[in-house]
């Protein structure tokens, strides 16, 4: 990349050749979720490296209003804030719930989201006060539930949902762990003590040594 060139090898063996094919000058931009998959010399040779976060619930509630102002969707202020509030500080999901809300209110309301509509809209599709949905709220039952608050292991859980474990550690665990609600041990996975309280679920079990004493 450096010297902004192609190495092509042409035939094999005693005949072999390298044609040097030059490249005008370029910029080259990454992206990936998962950089600790590419090799060491490819991240060094970018000169800049940025890492994306999550966003925050003033900037979630500003592209709802944009989004809503782009789909012509009529919105009250304390409504895009609530749908900010259960995006997971992800733009995509924000739209995509404001989607949801704005079917549901041209259904069942005046076609106006406001704050009860959103309400109702994310309570219908599942989404709770904290955008944990069904799966989310079922991967900690399940450690909680069957797994007595755990350490369990992830395949133990995807055995359980009958779903896939890649899936629950891509896109179920990032969040929760995020939230404070699971943690990862050398064992195996744990629910915490605001998961219980978010489920509310009173008190959390014992140890099994100490239960045993």
């Amino acid at each position: 990349m450096e010297e902004y060139q192609i190495d092509f090898v042409v035939d094999r063996g005693a005949y072999a050749k390298t044609l040097k094919l030059p490249l005008k000058r370029f910029t080259l931009v990454g992206a990936t979720t998962r950089a600790g998959m590419l090799s060491a010399p490819l991240r060094e040779r970018f000169g800049i490296m940025h890492h994306l976060d999550y966003y925050d619930e003033a900037e979630l509630k500003r592209i709802v209003l944009r989004s809503a102002g782009v789909l012509g969707v009529p919105i009250d202020d304390d409504a895009a804030a609530t749908i900010a509030r259960r995006s997971r500080g992800t733009p995509r999901i924000a739209n995509r719930l404001l989607r949801r809300v704005r079917d549901f209110a041209e259904v069942r309301a005046d076609g106006r989201v406001s704050k009860p509509v959103a309400e109702e809209a994310l309570g219908r599709e599942g989404v709770d006060e904290l955008g944990l949905d069904r799966l989310d709220r079922a991967f900690l039952r399940t450690i909680i539930d069957q797994y007595n608050g755990g350490p369990v292991g992830i395949a133990a859980i995807a055995a359980t949902l009958t779903e896939d474990a890649e899936t629950l550690e891509d896109v179920v665990e990032p969040y929760l762990l995020k939230t404070g609600f699971v943690t990862r041990t050398a064992n195996g996975r744990k629910a915490t003590a605001d998961a219980y309280a978010h489920l509310g679920i009173s008190g959390r079990p014992q140890p099994a040594q100490e239960r045993l004493l």
